[in-house]
């Protein structure tokens, strides 16, 4: 028989919410791309995808029945409210893809007045701090590490991405 416990209530909870995350970019892709919207860095949104699958599912297949540990799990409770605030602030236009539509503004209100990438803030703090709160302490050192490397290519991409934006904002 097998026994589930808060690892798997954590690991449920995220995949859930993973899930919930990925209809709503899909709802938010569509409906940029209909407003002339831009899509940026495709080349390498399938190297993040394979990345945030494989760090979920190897820690069902490594931790679902392990024990939480309270203080990292207070860690990830800060950063899945800093998530909420991330995803409420751009609304609709939270995709896990880049896209820009010409000529609109770039968001500076929310997290954004204070880091020009929060979501990637939050989503290095989770990458390390999920594993650490199921007790696999190399696992999120090794997810860390492919994770910034990912981002290494990401950010430059976004970032060419917001100035090809606000270029073609009137002035």
């Amino acid at each position: 028989m097998i026994e589930f416990g808060w690892g798997a209530a954590l690991l449920g909870f995220l995949t859930l919410q993973r899930i919930a995350e990925l209809w709503w970019a899909r709802q938010n892709e569509r409906r940029l791309l209909a407003a002339g919207g831009v899509e940026y860095g495709r080349s390498h949104l399938l190297l993040i995808v394979f990345l945030h699958a494989a760090w979920l599912i190897g820690m069902w297949v490594l931790a679902y029945h392990r024990p939480v540990e309270p203080l990292f799990f207070v860690i990830v409770v800060i950063l899945q409210i800093a998530r909420f605030w991330v995803l409420a602030t751009l609304g609709r236009r939270w995709t896990i893809r880049i896209i820009v539509v010409p000529g609109e503004k770039l968001v500076a209100r929310g997290p954004y007045r204070w880091l020009r990438h929060p979501n990637y803030t939050v989503v290095t703090g989770e990458i390390a701090a999920v594993p650490l709160a199921l007790g696999l302490p190399l696992y999120a050192l090794v997810f860390s590490i492919l994770n910034a490397a990912v981002l290494a290519v990401r950010i430059p991409a976004e970032n060419a991405a917001l100035a090809a934006a606000a270029s073609a904002q009137p002035r």
